[in-house]
């Protein structure tokens, strides 16, 4: 397969100061037949001749960008600068992918999603509806990013997490195994959330907060951050906060305006709520 596709003659645009080319195909190869029309390129260096890859529709990739191995860019999707799509991944809808940003084996990157800077969607990661990520972040294994959120500078959400609504992840946050970050909830610092936790409402988790294991749930306008952790099935919401070297699990639930810091405990069927402030232990 060496040839592949050629410019259509006559069939050029200019876009952002560049001529870009239609690509019709010169021969059979997956779902492509020859004689059909392609998206645009501004040149060869942009659509490999090798594997299936392919630039359907009005999709546009120019720059120094290039879509190799099977990828599929279509629909009316852009790839630019020095972004790369291949594997067996697709680009597609509105999709803006561009920097030195990466789409790789079999993600899906569409709608009106934007992938910029040096982020990575790979392994089986979806991005899609008007999701940003960008700076270093990464998102895959079965990952999903959607709705407006944004996931920046060294964040990953991995193994089946899902990240959604309005929500934030930056800094070094880590979201994984099947957690879900929604709502305008933020995660940042050095925070993890895994295994089926749940973060919603206005909640915040930083520092080098932990939330985690099944049932694990802050909502409202809690904040978890220091070294705490809140894990089991316990439930933090209303405006607590949990800080320092704090533990919530089990069945506990903290609530209202309680505070439990330092290097308390709270577990079992407690629950904390009001004005308090716990520096021990409860259960």
């Amino acid at each position: 397969m060496e040839k592949k596709y050629e410019f259509v003659k006559g069939d050029s645009k200019e876009w952002m100061d560049r001529t870009l080319h239609r690509i019709i195909a010169t021969e059979d190869f997956d779902d492509v037949k020859k004689g059909d029309l392609g998206g645009y390129i501004e040149n060869e260096s942009n659509l490999s001749r090798k594997g299936t890859c392919w630039v359907y529709d009005e999709a546009i990739v120019y720059g120094d960008a290039k879509i190799y191995d099977n990828a599929k860019v279509y629909d009316r999707a852009i790839i630019y600068n020095e972004a790369k799509v291949y594997g067996y991944a697709e680009v597609y809808g509105h999709a803006k992918v561009y920097d030195h940003a990466e789409v790789r084996d079999n993600a899906r990157v569409y709608d009106y999603v934007h992938v910029y800077d040096n982020a990575v969607i790979w392994y089986g990661a979806k991005v899609y509806g008007h999701a940003e990520v960008h700076g270093y972040a990464e998102v895959y294994g079965n990952a999903e990013v959607y709705g407006d959120a944004r996931v920046y500078d060294d964040a990953d959400i991995y193994c089946s997490a899902k990240v959604y609504g309005d929500a934030k992840i930056y800094d070094y946050a880590k979201i994984r195994d099947n957690a879900r970050v929604y709502d305008h909830a933020k995660v940042h610092g050095n925070a993890k959330v895994y295994g089926y936790a749940e973060v919603n409402g206005d909640a915040k988790i930083y520092d080098d907060a932990k939330l985690f294991w099944y049932g694990a749930k802050v909502y409202g306008h809690a904040e978890v951050y220091g070294n705490a952790e809140v894990y089991g099935d316990a439930r933090v919401y209303d405006d607590a906060d949990i800080y320092c070297n704090a533990k919530v699990y089990g069945h506990a639930e903290v609530y209202g305006d309680a505070k439990i810091c330092d290097d308390a405990k709270v577990y079992g069927n407690a629950e904390v709520y009001g004005n308090v402030y716990v520096r021990g232990e409860l259960c």
